[in-house]
């Protein structure tokens, strides 16, 4: 895919989009579970009050990629409407104050796929059997071999890279820490997604999963949303998605009713290439292979996770 460079005259329409982002009050997302976090003078991505996510453009290729894609996915009329709303709204690129306090650098600005949740409980998880691809330099293919190899990237095709749930029995975020979750194996991806729909996510207890049949099953549950990917995944051959995420985001504030809001986007593009009229079939077949653990899950027995597997 042919990189934007920020500072070449010809991309115009790109830099006409860098505009300084003043007298907002940005701050550090409160529900992010994976990826660069702005905390301890890193650099790292920002929220506003008004549902838009600043995301820094890394200085190296990866951050042009990413715009590129964005700027490449708003334009391109072969994508279904329907698929577009799995990724979020991109508002182009603006200048905002750096979370480490560099000064004023190029940030993309999204959509805040949580603004307007109150108790959200979030996953981040990484599909694919491999999160290298072809032509990278042997440094980064290194990197991405010892990683996929130590989680369940290469075992199962996805991996879970974060989450935050509310415990409703204690009334209290529950997240277990970034080391732990990386070194899952296959029950402790299991688990995890029991969890994730669980009341009391935080117990040693067995998962009680009271919240599947809402979250993960019905008409606009996550289940039906993966499924719908799915169909569009299976004869795509716009993009090549590597490295890309599912973020799973539902409420666990009622607010007076009982809608979960079930929500799945795909996000994370540093990585996308040109499909080249072929299809994706790393991320097709980690999807396929996520979409079988929900379908378990929802499978089980009274959608309870008896004896914990």
């Amino acid at each position: 895919m042919k990189l934007y460079n920020i500072n070449d005259p010809i991309c115009y329409s790109f830099r006409l989009l860098c505009v300084l982002v003043a007298e907002k009050m940005l701050k550090v997302p409160e529900h992010q579970v994976a990826g660069h976090i702005a905390k301890d003078g890193k650099l790292g991505p920002l929220v506003d009050d008004r549902g838009r996510f600043y995301k820094p453009l890394q200085g190296d290729a990866r951050g042009e990629n990413e715009a590129k894609f964005y700027e490449s996915f708003s334009s391109n009329k072969n994508v279904p409407d329907h698929i577009r709303g799995y990724f979020p709204v991109y508002h182009g690129v603006q200048l905002a104050e750096a979370s480490d306090g560099s000064g004023k650098l190029p940030h993309m600005v999204l959509e805040d796929v949580v603004s307007g949740y109150v108790k959200p409980s979030v996953m981040d998880v990484k599909i694919g059997s491999r999160t290298w691809y072809p032509d990278v330099s042997e440094e980064y293919f290194n990197k991405c071999i010892k990683k996929d190899s130590a989680t369940t990237t290469v075992s199962l095709g996805f991996r879970v890279s974060g989450l935050k749930i509310f415990d409703c029995q204690e009334s209290r975020f529950w997240r277990p820490d970034k080391r732990v979750v990386l070194a899952y194996k296959v029950d402790g991806a299991r688990m995890a997604l029991r969890k994730f729909v669980s009341s009391n996510p935080s117990a040693d207890s067995v998962p009680d999963c009271a919240y599947a049949s809402e979250v993960y099953g019905g008409s606009n549950g996550i289940l039906a949303k993966l499924l719908e990917l799915k169909a569009w995944f299976e004869t795509q051959t716009l993009y090549h998605f590597n490295s890309c995420s599912i973020l799973m985001v539902y409420e666990n504030d009622s607010g007076g009713d009982d809608e979960r809001r079930a929500q799945v986007k795909l996000v994370d593009f540093a990585h996308v290439l040109d499909g080249n009229g072929v299809i994706d079939h790393n991320f097709f077949g980690g999807l396929c292979s996520f979409i079988k653990f929900i379908q378990d899950i929802l499978e089980s027995s009274d959608n309870r996770c008896e004896n914990g597997h």
